[in-house]
């Protein structure tokens, strides 16, 4: 087996020999019985593809387990996963009634930092489930981003694009989960401050499919029409609440961030800004209806 460089430190900072679980002169692994193993309370793992599992079991039917998980004993005789939980799952699926295993002494936090970082390095996490352990990695052990960027081998910018997801609302953070947007999407919209803005602005990139790149486009162009990220030329003068209102009455009716300016003197416009052609036919229907 070679082993990935994007590990960096990563298992081998929390688990010492780890290098050797596969390799030659490692420990014999021990046969554990499936019915004295208990889950890991820690797991950060939250989904698990049923259909991927039972595609798991059939293989384990034909050759077995092929790298032992995992364990660390229990007080109370028993034995709980720190790693390999998605192999066990299978194996009992499988039918198997012993799994091999190698059996580690772990407190709470190590076991807690193990099962993150192991579950942090596999590729078919979702954005929002590797977003999570960072920041249980940071809140329950204590680390900075500077640390954890050491503990798993990531660059500290590239934590904290996945920190700053956890901002996005729950609707947002629901649809990276499902892949129905991307990554990339959603680092463009936590740039917008209003959730509601995010979440109107999601919308359209699923309803219309747009880019990456389109959506960026978007989010630069109301974050300019808003003066976000830029001092504003002039004083601006406040909404009254009524403009406010009307304001938000008009983003949902024609289903786009409608933008308002108005000057000193109570002057000004109001913008309805498209994505594409698409979406401008769209809202000329809107007007159409409104006119008929």
């Amino acid at each position: 087996m070679i082993k990935r460089s994007a590990l960096g430190r990563g298992l081998g900072a929390l688990i010492e020999g780890s290098d050797m679980l596969a390799g030659a002169g490692a420990p014999v692994s021990n046969e554990i019985s499936i019915s004295e193993i208990e889950a890991n309370p820690f797991q950060p793992r939250i989904h698990f593809d049923e259909e991927a599992l039972t595609d798991l079991a059939n293989s384990i039917r034909e050759l077995g387990i092929i790298q032992p998980i995992t364990l660390r004993k229990l007080e109370n005789g028993k034995y709980q996963i720190i790693a390999g939980e998605r192999r066990f799952r299978a194996s009992k699926i499988a039918g198997l009634a012993t799994i091999p295993s190698f059996v580690r002494e772990a407190g709470d936090e190590t076991m807690l930092e193990m099962a993150l970082v192991e579950n942090i390095q596999r590729e078919d996490l979702d954005a929002i489930e590797i977003a999570l352990s960072y920041q249980r990695l940071i809140d329950e052990c204590n680390l900075t981003q500077e640390t954890l960027s050491e503990k798993v081998g990531k660059k500290r910018s590239t934590i904290s694009n996945y920190l700053r997801l956890l901002r996005l609302p729950a609707a947002i953070q629901k649809a990276i989960r499902e892949q129905e947007i991307t990554m990339g999407h959603a680092r463009a919209l936590v740039n917008i401050a209003e959730p509601e803005t995010q979440i109107m602005i999601y919308r359209q990139v699923v309803k219309y499919d747009f880019s990456v790149r389109k959506t960026e486009d978007i989010v630069r162009k109301i974050s300019s029409d808003d003066g976000e990220g830029t001092p504003a030329p002039k004083k601006t003068t406040p909404f009254p609440d009524e403009y406010r209102d009307l304001k938000n009455h008009l983003t949902k009716y024609f289903d786009t961030s409608v933008v308002f300016k108005i000057n000193e003197l109570g002057k000004g416009k109001i913008e309805i800004p498209f994505g594409d052609s698409k979406d401008l036919e769209r809202i000329i229907g809107i007007f159409d209806k409104l006119n008929s």
